[in-house]
């Protein structure tokens, strides 16, 4: 027996070695064409997230849709897989951005606050709060280390004030930031902070939560003012000059076009004549051209870099209900321990999208970190209209709710979403304003409150007849300056059982705030396509 384990073990080894041998000849191109060496890639699902698989169904109106007049009629359309969150965003959540870019902005405070010292050094108690890579330059004495990047140093407390994000420290103190001996730093701390007389309900003191913003970054791409959009309107110009009012080309101009090819068109000489001549300059129409005769065009021009106010606005709560007193949520709803579960809301289509933003540079900062020559995740973005209500569905085909039924109660009587059942009476189904954010049975994709409890933001521009022209493979309506509606789906709180319904479109402007609109975040799934397989996330 032990003879054999012993050959067991040879063998194994001996198989590593070739294995390994075999990969190393491969290595060796022998000029051959064999690819750049990357690394095996393994989907890994996101915390929190559940993956919806891939799949064609029938995208619109399940129903007679007498209120809208048939604004979406039905249509079959594929979407590839992806995850989604399997709850709204909720307050803990967002408030993990909110600190983060609060500590952030403080720290970056600090850093300029100090950065042009010349007496700063190693040796400073200033020295800390300065950049990672001003940290290096000053103590290598080598100016050419600091390239200029604002490289935050999380590893660094904030004193005097806490828990921040990255470290949990002290309970909050006035005094120890405005009467503290270290007057320099209490001086940058207060330009954030409302003084004494300005602040009420007893706390013990106010962030000026305008002055907290983070800066959106995104390439304006494929959107109708976007750069593909630029492009195929200056292509377009250019090709018209060669064209006389009648559409013929003009004098003096062949078309060299081949079909398949660029176009391409061959300028003849004019003679003293005024012939022309054979010979000529030829133009081909392709992007180095449109860049060089539209610099517009350049896809640099449409890096977009916007400063998005990052806290929820919680006077919503009194806002959107008039002669109502909501004192009690707008006071507590976002901060509050007994609401970290709840779905936020008061955040703007444009905090969702810097959201998502945010949460994917989070994610691959941290993959950076952890390695250098690391893959970087697919990033976090809100989902599109048809990915949003193909996630809701479930999987059950022409299913007028989540639960696939067309009541909004079980067999026991039990309301099935947190909405308005009956006229006035929003406590009817047990709970008065939101609920926690994992309430609810969750659907067949393990999805909770895909209808209900908040309304969510999607990606797309409502446009009421977009299921006539969208493409039949991943449809969606791209934004426009022009056009400030963003669909919104799902129903809420404060919402009939008509919203709920799976296939009812909504909207509202992207810069609005509403106590009964939230959002949850999807990511594209990367490789295989995993569509038309046993749902891995049923739980019935």
């Amino acid at each position: 027996m032990e003879q054999m384990k012993k050959f067991l073990n040879l063998f194994i080894i001996a198989l590593i070695a070739f294995s390994c041998g075999s990969n190393g000849n491969l290595k060796k191109s022998k000029g051959e064409l064999v690819g750049v060496k990357g690394n095996k890639y393994f989907a890994e699902k996101p915390f929190g997230m559940v993956l919806v698989p891939g799949g064609s169904f029938i995208m619109g109106k399940s129903d007679d849709d007498m209120p809208s007049i048939q604004d979406a009629p039905t249509k079959t359309v594929t979407v590839r897989s992806f995850y989604m969150d399997e709850t709204e965003i909720t307050n803990a959540e967002y408030r993990q951005f909110v600190r983060w870019v609060r500590d952030s902005v403080i720290r970056t405070a600090l850093a300029e606050q100090f950065r042009d010292r010349d007496d700063i050094g190693p040796e400073s108690e200033y020295f800390k709060y300065l950049y990672k890579s001003e940290k290096a330059s000053k103590e290598s004495d080598e100016d050419s280390d600091w390239d200029g990047k604002t490289d935050i140093d999380w590893d660094v407390d904030l004193d005097f004030f806490g828990p921040t994000y990255g470290n949990v420290k002290s309970s909050y103190s006035r005094d120890s930031i405005f009467f503290n001996e270290d007057s320099e730093y209490a001086e940058v701390v207060r330009r954030f902070l409302f003084d004494e007389d300005q602040i009420f309900n007893d706390m013990i003191f106010s962030w000026k939560v305008d002055k907290f913003t983070y800066e959106n970054k995104y390439t304006n791409l494929s959107g109708p003012n976007g750069y593909l959009a630029r492009m195929d309107e200056h292509r377009r110009i250019a090709i018209e000059q060669f064209y006389d009012d009648n559409g013929n080309l003009a004098d003096g101009i062949i078309d060299l076009s081949e079909p398949g090819s660029m176009l391409k068109f061959k300028i003849l000489d004019v003679t003293p004549t005024g012939g022309y001549s054979d010979e000529g300059m030829e133009i081909i129409i392709d992007d180095e051209f449109i860049h060089s005769e539209y610099p517009i065009t350049r896809r640099e021009n449409y890096i977009k870099e916007v400063p998005i106010p990052i806290y929820p606005d919680t006077t919503v709560w009194i806002r959107d209900f008039n002669y109502s007193y909501n004192e009690p949520m707008h006071n507590d709803y976002f901060w509050h321990d007994a609401y970290s579960d709840y779905p936020v809301v008061g955040v703007s289509w444009e905090q969702a999208k810097a959201f998502a933003n945010w949460r994917t540079f989070y994610k691959n900062q941290h993959n950076r970190k952890r390695k250098k020559d690391i893959q970087l995740d697919s990033r976090y973005r809100l989902p599109t209209e048809s990915e949003w209500e193909y996630a809701a569905r479930g999987g059950i085909e022409r299913a007028e709710y989540p639960w696939g039924g067309p009541y909004t109660y079980d067999d026991k009587g039990c309301f099935l979403a947190n909405f308005k059942p009956e006229r006035g009476d929003y406590a009817a189904d047990q709970i008065l304003y939101t609920a926690e954010a994992e309430s609810y049975w969750p659907n067949d994709y393990g999805l909770y409150n895909m209808s209900g409890n908040v309304a969510e933001w999607t990606d797309s521009n409502f446009e009421k007849g977009a299921n006539d022209f969208v493409a039949g493979l991943n449809p969606n309506v791209e934004g426009s300056e022009d056009n400030q509606r963003k669909v919104v789906r799902g129903g809420s709180w404060k919402d009939v059982a008509h919203f709920l319904k799976v296939s009812t479109r909504d909207y509202e402007y992207q810069n609005k705030k509403r106590s009964y609109i939230g959002f949850r975040t999807v990511q594209s799934y990367l490789g295989e396509d995993v569509g038309f397989q046993e749902n891995p996330n049923k739980i019935f």
